[in-house]
């Protein structure tokens, strides 16, 4: 099996689970694991220690989260209370006397407040956790200790913060912070030893700051957090290589220092100046119906929205009883940049049991106000223009396409583009008026014809789409950038043509 194909198996099967629910059940298991090792003095806290931090860290979260949620009139999440004071449980030093829990209970407290005090438009400036570890470290009525970074809990780390990220896609950010801060934490120690005269054993030394660090924790678990990230690669590979440095060499200001959680504040600032753009308010317009089972919504903007064609966002729509995918959901963006400030987005909408967001969605009323907390992705064309294009899509997963190719035509650029697109039935072809008017070459895979195609449009008969069929629809992709949008099943089904492609990029999706 192909590394796209495996990829694509592992992302279908995390995607089923909500990020909130992956997150805390990875924490659980850490500490579970902490706990089983405390029983033999493997790490730091004693078993009396940890339990009794966080069952303080998450009482305080979840009543000052409820209390919060209550007088804005928010449902209450329990997932994200739980995920802070799993977090903070790792960073603080844990304790069973009065007055260092006391200082606990302040740091949770404070951590689940900041979510609320310290956001811009349903994002959060800066990581929670962070915020309630630094202030009760500087007023000192606690320590934030980073106890994780224990070689005991290396490994654990590494292979459930590993899930996260898989979940997240932010493995090969994360990997650039770890790199620079082991990087520079290395370079940091040499010089420490050079300075006391200590002999220096690289190998040795590398080891120790591999495994007695926290930086791992630091990037899967507070790091990669979605609602402080910013929204370009290139965006993102900036804050890690702060933070990073940051973090591998703490810098003394006064009395305090740049350590962890305080790097990652710096960090959570830069993103923020890259990001705060990309969230605005809505305003319902109308609703469409573009198929049987694809829907549209159409929305007007209260200000400019930031984003490049190709790019989704996060709809924040708010009710009681969320289930556990909670309130927010991203959608790839239908309209494009030039259309502002009308914007669209699609979805399917399928039969059987409903989530409550769906439930929630449907309810909303033309009029209605919204909120979209971020815009994110990187599955945008190449910039050169003379580049070759493959447009891979499966059903709704047409929908960036169709921005890309509008702004295309909105802004008067040709390129050499073929989309493929993939229906189960002729019915369900999405978008037709738009993909027609950009006047690009489009093969229509479907069990039955289509009527009355364009001229530039082809049903490949009989051709069933799998990698041989792209192949003989599309014999020259090994001089194209191939974009595929869909389910991860197909992905992996068309993997070994995609292969053969210049470049891949793909945008799965498992449904909302």
């Amino acid at each position: 099996m192909s590394l796209t194909a495996l990829w694509s198996r592992v992302f279908a099967v995390l995607g089923r689970m909500s990020m909130y629910r992956l997150v805390l059940l990875a924490l659980a298991g850490l500490a579970v694991t902490a706990f089983v090792l405390s029983l033999f003095g493997l790490v730091g806290p004693t078993p009396l220690e940890l339990v009794a931090t966080l069952v303080v860290l998450a009482a305080a979260c979840s009543l000052v989260d409820a209390a919060a949620q209550r007088l804005l009139k928010l449902p209450w999440r329990v997932e994200s209370s739980l995920i802070t004071a799993h977090i903070l449980l790792f960073v603080l030093r844990p304790s069973v006397e009065l007055l260092p829990l006391a200082g606990i209970a302040a740091g949770g407290a404070v951590a689940s407040l900041s979510k609320y005090l310290l956001a811009w438009r349903g994002r959060h400036i800066f990581n929670p956790a962070a915020v309630g570890a630094t202030v009760v470290t500087l007023t000192g009525i606690g320590t934030s200790a980073w106890w994780v970074g224990s070689p005991a809990l290396a490994l654990p780390v590494l292979l459930l913060g590993g899930l996260v990220l898989l979940r997240t896609e932010k493995v090969r950010i994360i990997a650039v912070f770890w790199l620079i801060a082991v990087a520079v934490a290395f370079v940091r120690t040499s010089a420490q030893y050079q300075q006391a005269g200590l002999p220096i054993v690289g190998g040795e030394l590398l080891w120790q700051v591999v495994t007695q660090s926290p930086f791992l924790f630091l990037g899967a678990f507070m790091l990669s957090e979605p609602l402080t990230m910013p929204p370009r690669r290139w965006q993102q590979l900036t804050v890690a290589a702060v933070v990073g440095v940051l973090a591998g060499w703490p810098i003394d200001i006064g009395i305090m220092t740049l350590g962890q959680e305080r790097a990652l504040l710096v960090g959570n600032l830069v993103a923020f100046f890259f990001a705060w753009r990309a969230s605005v308010s809505l305003t319902l317009t109308d609703r469409a119906e573009l198929t049987p089972t694809v829907r549209q919504l159409s929305f007007r903007t209260k200000r400019r929205l930031s984003f490049v064609p190709g790019q989704f966002l996060e709809l924040e729509v708010p009710h009681h009883h969320p289930d556990a995918r909670g309130t927010r959901r991203e959608f790839s963006i239908v309209s494009a940049p030039a259309e502002l400030p009308a914007l669209r987005i699609a979805f399917r909408e399928g039969t059987g049991s409903q989530s409550s967001y769906k439930k929630a969605l449907a309810a909303v009323q033309p009029g209605d106000p919204l909120a979209v907390t971020g815009v994110w992705g990187d599955f945008v064309l190449p910039r050169r223009e003379t580049s070759p294009v493959l447009m891979v899509a499966a059903g709704i997963g047409v929908t960036p396409f169709v921005s890309q190719l509008t702004q295309l035509r909105l802004t008067g650029q040709e390129r050499d583009i073929v989309l493929v697109y993939v229906a189960s039935e002729a019915s369900e072809l999405a978008f037709r008026d738009e993909l027609t008017a950009a006047g690009v070459p489009v093969i229509v895979f479907t069990r039955d014809q289509p009527a009355d195609l364009p001229p530039h449009w082809q049903w490949a008969r009989g051709v069933r789409l799998d990698a041989d069929g792209l192949l003989r629809v599309v014999p020259d992709i090994a001089a194209r950038h191939a974009y595929i949008s869909g389910p991860p099943r197909l992905i992996a089904e068309l993997a070994p043509a995609l292969e053969k492609a210049r470049s891949i990029t793909t945008d799965a999706f498992s449904g909302y």
